[in-house]
């Protein structure tokens, strides 16, 4: 297959200006792409700092709950108790 010579030097530097314009158009595009790609990259580690804080914050708030039932659970026996021993 050969190339066949250009006919018009002008109509090639045409359409290489076309291609350029096309060109740029694509790079355009993907760097509107990325760019909000990034954007929503930044807001998943946004939000996912946010949680990992509010997880951690439940974990520390949730240590007492397992202390206060054993409270409950002596203050109950001894109330039981006392009321036995009234009797």
């Amino acid at each position: 297959m050969t190339i066949p010579p250009p006919s018009d030097p002008a109509a090639v530097a045409v359409e290489l200006e076309k291609l350029r314009g096309t060109m740029a158009a694509g790079f355009a595009t993907v760097n509107g792409s990325l760019a909000l790609v990034a954007q929503r990259t930044d807001q998943t580690d946004r939000i996912l700092t946010d949680h990992e804080q509010r997880l951690d914050a439940l974990e520390r708030a949730r240590w007492p709950l397992p202390s206060l039932a054993a409270l409950v659970g002596v203050v109950s026996l001894a109330l039981a108790l006392w009321q036995l021993s009234q009797k």
